[in-house]
C-alpha cells in the first residue's frame, strides 16, 4: 500500500511540476498582441465592424487564467463611426473548473464603456447585427460560477428617430456578489438617466437580490428596491420607488409579480402630487392572466396661498387575460376635492376591456355622478349624473365617448371624439333639452372703474382643431332666453367660426355667424334678427328699460382688443333698426308740449330734466341705421311716426364709453282727440328740438322751449293781428 500511495504522490507531484512549468512556458512564449491582426479580421469577416485594439493585451496563467484588455472600440455595421469602446475590462478564470468544462469566474472588472445606441424611422438598430444568432452553435450549456462583477464609469446613449427622442446613461455602476445558478445573489446598480422627451434628469439607484437557473430557465428578482429621485415628466423634486418581487420561469411559461408597490412624490407646476399603487399578486400562466385586488391612491395639494386639495382612489377587485386582451368585471373610481369657495365629490364605474393586438381599450357601461359646492355659483349646489361608454383606440390614436348626463333639471347627450393624440382634432355633437347657464356662472356684479379688467385669453384657438354642432331647446344665459338654439363650430389656424348661429329670440328669429381670432383678439359678428320684441330683450341683457316695439334688428361689426373694454372702444361695422307699435322710454314729447302750452306766456329758454323711466314717447314706426366706427355708433336718419308727431334725428350712442348724445326735432302733426290732441292743436306744425345725452346710466332730456316760444309768439301775431289787419285794409278800399 505505501508503495502504490508514494507512487501515487510522485505522479500528482510530477503532472503538477509539468502543469506548472507548462504555464510557466506558456506565459514567456505566448504574446497575446501577436494575434491583435487575426482577432480584427474575424470581427471584420463575421460582423463587418471594425475592431481597434489600442492597448497591450496582458494575458496571466498563474495562479488564474487572466485576460486584460486595454482600450478598445468597436465601429457601426459596415462603417467607421465609433459605436461602442471601453477603457478597461478585465477577466480572471479559475483552472481546474475550465478543465471539466466549467467557467469558474473569480472576478470581472469593465470601466468606462461608451455605446452609442440608435433606432432609425424604419424600426431597425444599428445593433441588429449583434443580436443575431450563429447559425453553427453548440447549444450545449457550459456552467459558470462569478465571484463577483464590478462594472464602473459607463455610458449609453439611446436615439430614437422614430418618436424623435434621446436618452443618456452616465456614471453607470454595478455591483453583485457571487453569480451561480441556482444560488442567491445581491446586486447594486446607480446611474444617471437624462432625456429630452420628456424631459428628464434623475438618478436611478437600485439593490435587490438576484436568482437564477439557467438549466431550468428559472430567473428572479427578490426585495427589488428601486428608487428614482431628480425630475421627469414636468415633475420636480421627484421621489420614486418601485418594490417587489418577480419570478420567471420559461419552461412552465410563467411570470409571478408578488407584494407590488410603487409610489411617487414630486411636484407639478404648484401642485404637489403623492401617488402610491399596490398589487398583491399579480400573475401569467402559460399565456393567461390573474390578479388580486389593485388599488391606486392619489393626492393633489395646490401650494399657492388659496390652496386646493384632491383625492383619488381607484380600484379593481380582479383582472384577467392573455397576451392578447384583457378584461376587469369592474373599474371603480372615487374622487372628491376641495378649493377655495368649493367642495366636489363623484365616483365612476365601468367594466374595463382592452386588446393589445388591436390596441383598443374601453369602458362599456360607464356610470357616474358628481355633487358639487361652490359659493363662487350662483346657485351653490349642483349634482351630475351620467352614463354611457369610452373607447381609446392606440392604433388610431383617437378617443371616443357617448354620454347621456343630468345637470339638475337639464339632459345632455354628448358625442365626442378626439384624433389623433399629437396635434388633436376634436369633434363633438351635444344635444341639450333645456339648460340655465346663469346658476353655474358667478353673480354678476357691477364692475368698480378703479379695478383694472381682466384681459381676454384667446390663446387655446392658436392650437385648437376641433368641428361639431351643439342644439338647446332653452337656454338662458346671462340672462337673455333663446329657444330651439342651433350653432355648428370649426376651429383651426387660430379662428374659430360659428356658422350658422340661429335661435328664437323675445318672439323673433336670428340668424348669423360668428368668428373669433386669437390674433388681435378679434371678434366678428353678423346677425339678421326678425319679428323681435326688444322690451324684454333690452331689459333681460343689459337690464335697460328704454324702447319698446317689435321688428328687425340687423348688425354686422367687428371688434379688436385685449380686453372687453378696448373691445367695445374699437368696434366698427354697421346695423339698422326698424321697429312698429313701441316707444321710447324716458321723456314723454306730447306731455312736455302740453305743458308748455300751458304756461307759454312765462315759459322762455331751455327746460333739462332726468329722464323718467316712467314717461314715454309712442310710435307706430321707428327706423334708424348706424355706422359704427372706432366704438361709436353714429345716426344720421332716425324717424318716428306716431299719430301726433313726426320725429326725426341724429346723434352718436358712444359705445366705448357708455354714453349718448342725440339731437331729435319733433313736429306736431295733425291732433286726434281722445289723447289730449286739442290740447296742441295751436301747436301744429311747430317743431321742438330735443336733446338725450349723458351716460347711460343717468341720461340728461332738455327740450328747448326758445324755438318752440318763437313759433308760437309768431303764429299768434299771424292769428291776432295780421290777419285782421288785412281784413280791415280790405273794408277801407271797398
Amino acid at each position: 500500500m505505501n508503495k502504490y500511495f508514494k507512487y501515487t504522490l510522485s505522479s500528482l507531484a510530477g503532472a503538477a511540476i509539468l502543469f506548472v512549468l507548462l504555464i510557466v512556458v506558456a506565459s514567456l512564449v505566448i504574446n497575446p498582441n501577436d494575434y491583435k491582426p487575426q482577432i480584427i479580421q474575424m470581427v471584420k469577416e463575421k460582423k463587418q465592424r471594425t475592431l481597434s485594439l489600442e492597448g497591450d493585451i496582458k494575458l496571466a496563467f498563474f495562479p488564474k487564467l487572466g485576460l486584460d484588455l486595454g482600450r478598445a472600440s468597436l465601429s457601426e455595421f459596415r462603417g467607421k463611426k465609433e459605436f461602442a469602446s471601453v477603457e478597461s475590462a478585465r477577466l480572471f478564470l479559475s483552472w481546474w473548473p475550465l478543465l471539466k468544462k466549467d467557467l469558474v469566474v473569480d472576478q470581472v472588472r469593465i470601466q468606462g464603456v461608451n455605446a452609442n445606441l440608435v433606432r432609425f424611422k424604419d424600426n431597425t438598430t444599428n445593433f441588429d447585427d449583434l443580436l443575431k444568432r450563429e447559425e453553427k452553435q453548440d447549444d450545449k450549456q457550459i456552467s459558470f460560477d462569478i465571484e463577483s462583477v464590478a462594472i464602473e464609469k459607463c455610458a449609453l446613449s439611446f436615439r430614437d428617430e422614430m418618436t424623435k427622442r434621446q436618452f443618456a446613461v452616465s456614471d453607470l455602476s454595478i455591483k453583485t456578489g457571487r453569480l451561480v445558478n441556482g444560488k442567491s445573489t445581491d446586486a447594486v446598480a446607480d446611474f444617471t438617466l437624462k432625456g429630452d422627451n420628456p424631459q428628464i434628469n434623475a438618478q436611478i439607484h437600485m439593490t435587490t437580490g438576484l436568482a437564477f437557473d439557467t438549466e431550468a430557465k428559472r430567473y428572479g428578482v427578490k426585495g427589488l428596491n428601486l428608487e428614482i429621485t431628480g425630475d421627469a415628466a414636468g415633475f420636480s423634486k421627484l421621489n420614486a420607488s418601485l418594490k417587489g418581487d418577480i419570478e420567471l420561469d420559461k419552461t412552465a411559461d410563467t411570470v409571478l409579480a408578488e407584494n407590488l408597490a410603487a409610489t411617487m412624490t414630486g411636484t407639478k407646476d404648484t401642485s404637489d402630487v403623492n401617488l402610491t399603487l399596490t398589487a398583491p399578486r399579480l400573475q401569467w400562466v402559460a399565456g393567461k392572466m390573474a390578479t388580486d385586488k389593485i388599488d391606486l391612491t392619489a393626492k393633489m395639494a395646490q401650494k399657492t396661498n388659496d390652496g386646493g386639495e384632491m383625492d383619488l382612489i381607484a380600484s379593481i377587485p380582479s383582472l384577467s387575460g392573455d397576451r392578447q386582451s384583457f378584461n376587469a368585471s369592474l373599474l371603480s373610481v372615487e374622487i372628491s376635492a376641495k378649493g377655495p369657495g368649493g367642495a366636489y365629490k363623484g365616483k365612476l364605474s365601468s367594466p374595463l376591456s382592452g386588446n393589445f393586438n388591436e390596441k383598443k381599450f374601453g369602458l362599456s357601461k360607464l356610470k357616474g355622478n358628481l355633487e358639487a359646492r361652490n359659493t363662487k355659483m350662483a346657485e351653490e349646489d349642483f349634482k351630475l349624473d351620467f352614463s354611457g361608454s369610452a373607447q381609446l383606440d392606440l392604433e388610431l390614436k383617437n378617443a371616443t365617448v357617448n354620454l347621456t348626463s343630468h345637470l339638475d333639471e337639464s339632459t345632455i347627450k354628448l358625442k365626442g371624439g378626439i384624433t389623433p393624440f399629437t396635434n388633436p382634432h376634436i369633434a363633438l355633437d351635444l344635444d341639450i333639452d333645456t339648460i340655465d347657464v346663469d346658476r353655474y356662472l358667478p353673480p354678476r356684479k357691477q364692475k368698480k372703474s378703479s379695478q383694472p379688467e381682466k384681459p381676454l385669453d384667446f390663446s387655446i384657438l392658436k392650437t385648437l382643431k376641433a368641428n361639431g354642432s351643439v342644439r338647446v331647446g332653452s337656454l338662458k344665459m346671462y340672462n337673455v332666453k333663446t329657444s330651439n338654439l342651433r350653432l355648428d363650430f370649426k376651429a383651426g389656424g387660430g379662428q374659430l367660426d360659428v356658422r350658422p348661429l340661429s335661435a328664437n329670440l323675445y318672439e323673433g328669429t336670428m340668424k348669423g355667424a360668428l368668428s373669433l381670432h386669437a390674433e388681435g383678439p378679434k371678434i366678428t359678428v353678423r346677425q339678421n334678427i326678425s319679428g323681435l320684441s326688444i322690451a324684454p330683450l333690452l331689459k333681460d341683457g343689459l337690464n335697460k328699460d328704454i324702447l319698446e316695439g317689435k321688428g328687425s334688428l340687423n348688425f354686422d361689426i367687428r371688434a379688436e382688443g385685449a380686453t372687453v373694454g378696448a373691445m367695445k372702444k374699437s368696434l366698427q361695422g354697421k346695423a339698422s333698426l326698424n321697429l312698429h307699435d313701441g316707444a321710447v322710454k324716458g321723456f314723454n314729447i306730447p306731455a312736455k308740449l302740453r305743458e308748455a302750452k300751458v304756461v307759454l306766456g312765462t315759459l322762455t329758454g331751455e327746460k333739462v330734466q332726468d329722464a323718467d323711466m316712467r314717461e314715454k314717447t309712442d310710435f307706430s314706426e321707428l327706423t334708424a341705421s348706424f355706422d359704427i366706427k372706432q366704438g361709436v355708433a353714429h345716426n344720421k336718419d332716425l324717424s318716428a311716426k306716431s299719430p301726433l308727431l313726426r320725429v326725426s334725428g341724429n346723434g352718436d350712442i358712444d359705445i366705448g364709453e357708455d354714453k349718448v348724445d342725440y339731437r331729435i326735432r319733433a313736429t306736431v302733426v295733425a291732433s286726434l282727440e281722445g289723447q289730449g290732441g286739442t290740447e296742441l292743436q295751436a301747436l301744429k306744425g311747430v317743431t321742438v328740438p330735443v336733446r338725450v345725452a349723458g351716460p347711460m346710466a343717468a341720461t340728461k332730456v332738455t327740450l328747448d322751449f326758445n324755438a318752440l316760444v318763437g313759433e308760437t309768439i309768431q303764429k299768434e301775431i299771424k292769428t291776432r293781428i295780421t290777419d285782421p289787419l288785412k281784413e280791415g285794409l280790405k273794408g277801407l278800399f271797398r
